[in-house]
């Protein structure tokens, strides 16, 4: 039942990762768009402020010029306001005319990068230096305008210390992210409780469709059993000399007995999921369980003229419930037969007990299994050839069953198949014994 119930539990584990990426994604898209919001805000109110800063000090320099360099009130306003906004005014030869200096932090940056200007009059660019030996950053936003006084060209260069802002602008980011990390995490929390609560109804209709298929399959078998002697006992009536009342009485027994394998299959798929599959151990020869299992399929195989080789098989003692190993023996090698065509070849090893690992493998040259069946064979009344299979008189349910078994052991399956090929099957289990070579 463990692993049964683990379906539950993987499906919640998978609705909370779905959540938790939908979630990742859509606080990923909001934060990118938030910040970039903020940085358009931010940017372009800044950019609008020293536009209008520009124009003015583009002003009040043509009115010095037309009024003999006397300076109005407005000047002397800007000069005295905090190094946040600054200024400066080349005449055409590059002498510096007038200005109000920039901060002496960023001064030598700003007067860079008014040397190496290239951008158009009236654009605003945007200059970031990293961090200098006194571990400061900067960064500021440049205008310039071109004015004609007298003949004579002046260039005007306005800007703004924008890096308290940028700061303020990456902190506010720093706490959106931290902000929304904390916001995932309880939702994610909030996933995982509501994603186990809508797993509830669930667990119970599967609790109650297994519950039904045990107490279907137990109830089941008296029945069947019932009929399957009824069967019997008309089919050695001697007072029934029909042909076909005969091939009737044949036919319900061959159907019966299908029945009955899928009845038995079905208790031992539902006592799996209870955990009710004990194991009695014994100690037993698994050599001699295949010996017998490749005899007791002898007459199918000589019906379809098939070779069943079984190599010299080393003895091999171990501790195990025998019951269970031949069931997992003779499911491998009844499939095996089944699904070779007339006149192929069926080989089981055994290899030589090796550190607590039991490991046999049945090989065969039938149809093969394509690589997109072979992770569903497994799955219970999952069928390759449904028509062969129905044919056969398989029910889907002798390879889920086997899985059981194995798990039981803490083994595993190997498969090694081409289409049109043949398929090898390769066992371990892990049990206690020991093993000689013949």
């Amino acid at each position: 039942m463990g692993d049964k119930l683990n379906i539950f539990l993987k499906s919640r584990r998978r609705m909370t990762l779905l959540y938790s990426i939908i979630m990742v994604l859509f606080l990923a898209v909001l934060m990118v768009t938030v910040h970039s919001t903020m940085e358009w805000a931010i940017t372009s109110e800044q950019a609008r402020e020293l536009q209008d800063t520009a124009t003015d000090v583009t002003d009040i320099t043509q009115y010095m010029a037309e009024h003999a360099g006397d300076q109005p009130e407005e000047m002397q306003a800007y000069k005295s306001t905090n190094d946040r906004l600054f200024f400066y005014v080349f005449d055409g030869d590059g002498r510096l005319t007038n200005f109000a200096r920039a901060s002496f932090r960023i001064e030598p940056f700003v007067l860079d990068q008014i040397t190496a200007w290239h951008a158009a009059p009236e654009d605003v660019v945007v200059f970031s230096r990293e961090k200098d030996r006194h571990n400061r950053a900067a960064k500021v936003m440049m205008t310039s305008r071109t004015i004609y006084i007298d003949g004579s060209t002046q260039t005007i260069y306005v800007g703004k210390d924008i890096t308290t802002l940028s700061y303020g602008l990456e902190k506010a980011t720093y706490a959106l992210v931290v902000t929304a990390i904390l916001m995932l995490i309880i939702a994610l929390f909030i996933a995982h409780l509501l994603a186990g609560k809508a797993m509830v109804p669930l667990k119970t209709a599967y609790e109650k469709q297994r519950q039904f298929a045990a107490d279907a399959s137990h109830e089941l078998r008296t029945p069947l059993a019932v009929v399957m002697a009824s069967a019997d006992l008309l089919e050695n009536d001697p007072s029934i000399q029909s042909p076909f009342l005969k091939q009737v009485i044949a036919d319900v027994r061959d159907e019966v007995k299908k029945m009955s394998k899928l009845v038995s299959d079905l208790l031992v798929v539902a006592r799996s999921d209870n955990q009710a599959l004990k194991l009695t151990t014994t100690k037993f020869d698994f050599a001699d369980i295949l010996g017998q299992t490749t005899r007791l399929m002898g007459p199918l195989a000589e019906q379809k003229h098939i070779t069943i080789d079984a190599e010299e098989l080393p003895e091999t003692i171990i501790h195990a419930d025998e019951q269970k190993l031949r069931q997992l023996a003779l499911i491998f090698i009844d499939n095996a037969v089944k699904y070779t065509p007339d006149g192929g070849r069926v080989t089981v090893r055994l290899a030589p007990y090796e550190h607590g690992t039991l490991r046999f493998s049945v090989q065969d040259t039938g149809i093969g299994i394509a690589p997109a069946d072979q992770e569903k064979i497994f799955d219970r009344f999952y069928r390759v050839d449904k028509a062969r299979s129905r044919e056969m008189g398989g029910n889907g349910l002798g390879l889920a069953i086997a899985q059981e078994i194995v798990k039981l052991y803490h083994g595993h399956i190997a498969i090694d198949s081409e289409l049109g090929k043949g398929t090898t099957f390769t066992i371990s289990l892990k049990v206690k014994g020991k093993g000689r070579n013949k």
